[in-house]
This record gives C-alpha cells, structure tokens and sequence, in this order.
C-alpha cells in the first residue's frame, strides 16, 4: 500500500460566516487537485501524456460510517492514475489541497494517498462550530433565493363535470395532489410566489376532506362563478387562428390527424387543431398523436381557473406545473395546448405521476384514509391503553394518519408505480423504520429530550446551555454525531435547492422529472441515523460539571436536529407532535 504522509491544518482557514456546503467544498478540491488543468479548453482531453478527466467525478463525499470513520472525501486511486504517473500526487499539490479555504468551503484537517486514494478529513470540531453557531439556522434555508411566479395545477381537482368528492376520487389522484402540495411548500421557502389551481367551493366534501390531510387550498363561496373569464377563453378560441373553419362543402379547412372527432360527433362544435399548435409554437415533448379537439365546456371552465390562478402574478411569464397521473397525461395535454392556443404565453410543464396499485382490493381515497385512520387509532390504543381519547389524541391520530398516508404516496419516484398494503387485518406499526410514523415518533423523541432538560434545569441540576463559542466540540468524537452534521445538517440546504432547478432545465420537453421523493427518504434515513445514536448515547448526563460541556455539545446539535426535522416536515405541512 502505497502512502503519502498525512498534514494537519489549523482552521484558520475557515470563513465562519458563510455557511459550509458540500458542493463548492467538492468544486475546491477539484480545483487544487487539478491545479492548471482546470483551464484545459475541454473535459476529457488531452493534457500533456495523461488525460484529464471529468472534475464532477474526481472527488466524492462518503456517507457511510464506516467509510467516515477515516475520511470525509476520497478521490479514487483511479482519477490520480489518470491525472499522475502512478498515482503519485505531487507535494505541492498535496499543498494545495490541505491549505483549502474559501466561501462555504468545509476546513480540511487531514489528507493522505492509500490504496483507495486520495482521503480528506475534515477539521470536525471546527465545522460543528460552524455550523452550530447559530443553532444552524442558514443550513435550513435554500442556499439561494428564487424569483417568479408558479401555478400548481391539478387535474384531479377540476369538475369533470362536477366538482370530485374524496369517494369519485381515485388513489392516482390523490397521489398528485400531496405532490402538487409538497411541491407547493418546497417551492414556496425557495422564493417563488405560488398558487394553486383550481379554486374550490369553500363548503364542499372535497375541501373537508384536504383539510384532514393538512391541505390548505384555495376556495370561494359556493355561489361565486368565473363566467367573466369563461367567456373570454371561449372568444379567444373561437377567435384562434388554429380553429378549424368548416368550408362550404363540409369539410374542414385544417389538417389534424390524430385523435380526431369521429365524423358526423359534434357536429358544428368549436374544434381546435391542436397539432398546428405545438408544432408552430415550437412546444417540445407533447404527444403527436394530438390532432383536432372538440371544445367542450369542461375544457373551457379548467382554462378561466388557469386563468385566474395566473391573474396576481407580477411577472409576466408565469410557469405551470401540472402534477397529474398517468392516465390523464393525454387529456392535460390537449388542455395545455389549448391553452396556448388561446393565447396564454405561459411556460408550461407536466409532472406526470405513476399508477397506485392495491392488489387484492380497489378503495377510493376517502376508503383509503378511513382504513388508515382506524389502523393508526388501533394501534395507538395497543400502545397506550385508556390514554387515547379527547381532542388532543383526535389531533395525534389526524396528523399521524396524514404523515402515513404522504410518506406512502411519497416516498417512490413520481413516475414509478406506488403498490399499497390496504388489507384490513393489518394495521400501521408506531416502532420500526416504517414512513411517517416512525419520523414523527422520532422528532417527538427530540420534543421528549430537551423537556427532560428543562425540567432539569428547573430543579437545578444543569445550568442554561451555553453558547457554541464557550464549547470545545473535540468532545463530539462518537461517529453518530459527525454523519448527523454532515450526512443531513450541512447538506439539506442544497437539497431544498433542486426542485426549483429542475424546473429551469430546458430542452427536455414538456414533461419535467423532479426528485419529488428526496425529502421523504431524507426523513427516514435521517430518523434511522437519528434513533441508531440515541439508543447507544446517554444525552442527559449525571449532573457533574466535568460532563457538563460533552452535553451540552450534544444538546446543540440535537437541538439543530430537532428543527431541521420541523423544517423538512413543514414541507409536507405535518406539524410536529411534542410526545408519543
């Protein structure tokens, strides 16, 4: 095994207030290991005898806590054979490398070449200190502020022709409608104005049944009507210059194809060739099977709510996402281009959802809820005897029904299929890595820990936790607390960033591909790591001075923790629960 001498650098080099990320600390290290090769003219070519190879591969960070238990970033034993004859990395770039510093940049303590390769360690105590200074409020927050306007727009919420009730609504359904909320929420921290469509009558069975599942979404009165804007959607299409005009002798002047209106159906109805449309917009990625649409006033009323949602938008092109199934892709699609051919300039995207599967059974949505809900007052009632009952137990079961059924409509990738248990003989487990349930119990572990604190500190048995500067973070030395700051902590700022970055790719057409499940597997995955630490550490020590700064050490990190939890959470409007 070959192996150069590792070198510790003090933490000087460390920007204490900008906050530590994970992909500029990457950037850097590519950059000092490349040195002049970074101004090669192209990625992979030829630089000197030896080839250069893409910098986005050359290094990667671990996540695993074996592998972190001797580093924090590796560049393979590849990449330096690629980039130096043997692999041997020259001393002033090993220089460079462990001298970085910089703007969000993680301080490096260490570094040495072993058989695997170049390993990174990161001067630890230095970026708990960082990060924790102010209880690690920047981390929470998207690294950079977004501007415009979106309009979610869910298909399965528009009359077809009456307004849907949770027993017409179908488990694809409501699958898109937690996406189009979570999406909401996402975009929203990330500086978007959003709004939601359609608007819905305030005292319908439909709204009810959202608010059960902590879906706040725009109503009106039952009376209020949108035929102002109706009749000008219907004018502009009449007026379009891709409506198809019948000449005299019958037959109509465009050229469709398609799926078209059988001859003889409809007859004298406003018909759109919505072909044309997509083709002389230039619009990408619809299905050209699209040929002539017969208007129908289903179809007129879904553009006016389109309509109104972009009304208060104060930029001039909005984007709307719409978040429907599978099989409704090709209707929203004929819908969007009808749009367009009304004259809405709007960007356009479709994120499109994979089927729900029950085998054994078919339940509509509001079957589906009330099976969980029993499941989960079930199960509770096992747990906790004679205690489940009042207001404030109703309140538990709702949002624990709520975390359930999102985490299990969430958790796969949008496009897959989601594939349910639903048979009534099971029922909804409150221990073991399983969803939502086992996320909330362990934030409500947090809420329990730092109660027992101040209980402790009312009795006087510890003092108020100082604050991080009068702290030695050298204490942190079990490996459950380092992958908690850097596998979740430092990392979830950049996550909340991509839903919005997804949205900017062009060139992919009209379907758009978001890592809708992230934040869902984030949880759990956080919440194992989590509930892994707190069986094997003791927190809440003896009341000794000597212990005194360890705990408290812990109790700043945890207490970050905790609302990193209530922030990734609130992103899928489930408040937390203090105690289970």
């Amino acid at each position: 095994m070959r192996r150069q001498p590792a070198r510790v650098v003090g933490m000087e080099n460390m920007e204490p207030s900008s906050p530590l990320r994970i992909t500029p600390t990457v950037r850097a290290l590519s950059s000092a290991l490349r040195g002049k090769r970074e101004q090669a003219p192209d990625r992979g070519q030829l630089d000197g005898e030896r080839m250069c190879p893409d910098p986005e591969k050359l290094w990667f960070k671990e996540s695993s806590a074996k592998n972190l238990r001797n580093r924090d970033f590796l560049s393979p034993s590849t990449m330096l054979n690629t980039l130096y004859a043997g692999g041997q990395v020259p001393p002033s770039v090993m220089s460079r490398v462990l001298s970085l510093g910089g703007s969000g940049i993680l301080p490096v303590a260490a570094g040495e070449v072993m058989g695997e390769g170049l390993r990174v360690r990161v001067d630890r105590p230095a970026a708990f200190r960082a990060v924790l200074a102010d209880g690690a409020t920047e981390y929470r927050k998207p690294s950079g502020r977004r501007h415009g306007c979106l309009v979610l727009n869910c298909p399965a919420l528009h009359p077809k022709p009456n307004t849907p009730t949770p027993d017409t609504l179908s488990l694809g359904q409501l699958r898109t409608i937690l996406l189009a909320d979570h999406m909401g929420a996402l975009l929203r921290r990330q500086g978007f104005a959003v709004s939601y469509c359609p608007t819905l009558p305030e005292d319908s069975d439909i709204i009810a049944f959202l608010r059960a599942l902590g879906i706040d979404w725009p109503t009106a009165p039952a009376n209020w009507t949108n035929e102002e804007r109706e009749d000008k959607i219907q004018e502009a299409l009449e007026s379009s210059p891709y409506r198809e005009r019948e000449t005299q002798g019958g037959r109509r002047t465009s050229e469709g194809g398609g799926r078209n209106a059988e001859e003889g159906e409809n007859e004298g109805a406003l018909r759109v060739n919505l072909k044309r449309v997509f083709q002389e917009e230039g619009l990408l990625g619809y299905d050209p099977s699209l040929g002539t649409c017969v208007v129908h006033r289903e179809s007129v009323y879904h553009l006016a709510q389109l309509e109104l949602a972009t009304a208060d938008c104060t930029v001039a092109m909005a984007t709307a996402l719409h978040v429907t199934s599978c099989q409704d892709e090709f209707r929203q699609q004929q819908i969007a281009v009808l749009w367009r051919a009304s004259g809405a300039t709007h960007t356009q995207r479709h994120l499109v959802c994979g089927p729900v599967k029950t085998p054994g059974s078919h339940l509509t949505a509001a079957q589906y809820l009330q099976l969980r809900r029993g499941q989960m007052k079930e199960a509770s009632e096992m747990k906790y005897g004679d205690q489940v009952e009042g207001q404030t137990w109703d309140d538990i079961i709702r949002v624990m029904t709520s975390a359930t059924v999102r985490f299990e409509l969430l958790s796969t990738v949008h496009t897959s299929p989601v594939t349910l248990d639903v048979q009534r003989e099971g029922g909804v487990s409150t221990k073991g890595p399983r969803g939502g349930v086992f996320v909330m119990y362990n934030c409500a572990r947090l809420h329990t820990l730092f109660d027992s604190y101040q209980r402790g500190v009312e009795k006087g048995l510890y003092p108020e936790i100082p604050d991080c500067s009068q702290l030695d973070f050298t204490a942190l030395k079990e490996e459950g607390e380092w992958l908690l700051l850097f596998n979740y902590l430092i990392p979830f700022s950049e996550q909340l960033d991509q839903s919005g970055q997804a949205l900017d790719c062009e060139g992919g057409g009209a379907r758009v591909n978001i890592k809708t499940e992230q934040i869902c597997k984030f949880l759990v995955s956080l919440s194992k790591d989590f509930s892994s630490y707190y069986n094997r550490v003791h927190v809440l020590g003896e009341p000794l001075p000597h212990l005194f700064n360890q705990m408290f050490c812990r109790l700043h990190l945890l207490g970050a923790l905790r609302e990193l939890y209530h922030c990734a959470l609130d992103t899928l409007n489930l408040p937390p629960i203090r105690q289970l």
